[in-house]
């Protein structure tokens, strides 16, 4: 093989290894997205539950839906343990950041709006994370 085949042979290599570190990478922010969506919509259907508001029992119900949504979504990208692992681990902190408050406003905030693309527009928040971590 002469020397230009094994340089760009090399090269593409390189670049092959980048992509399939760039995935990677992608993959493990998206499927971080989808463990903290899911732990957010646990917390809030559990609250919306402890209300005891007969009116807000249909969105406390589509909470747990979008947390069963989120939980399936990631294990396509980790094992099923390590996803109830880190749902778990991410939920703690999140109850932490609340500081005893029953008030999910700050929650709300950060997550409603994302959660719904990353969960329902998965496509969507994957071409991001991989242009990003290209």
């Amino acid at each position: 093989m002469s020397i230009n085949k094994k340089w760009i042979l090399a090269a593409s290599l390189v670049c092959l290894s980048q992509g399939v570190n760039a995935q990677d990478a992608a993959e493990k922010a998206f499927t971080d997205e989808l463990i903290q969506c899911a732990a957010y919509y646990q917390i809030a259907s559990e609250a919306i539950g402890a209300m005891n508001a007969p009116q807000m029992q249909a969105v406390g119900e589509r909470l747990k839906v979008s947390a069963v949504d989120a939980t399936t979504l990631a294990e396509k990208y980790r094992p099923a343990a390590q996803v109830t692992t880190d749902i778990a681990t991410v939920k703690n902190k999140q109850i932490a950041q609340l500081g005893g408050s029953t008030n999910l406003g700050a929650l709300m905030g950060q997550y409603k709006d994302l959660c719904k693309t990353v969960v329902y527009e998965p496509q969507k928040r994957i071409d991001y994370w991989t242009m990003a971590t290209m």
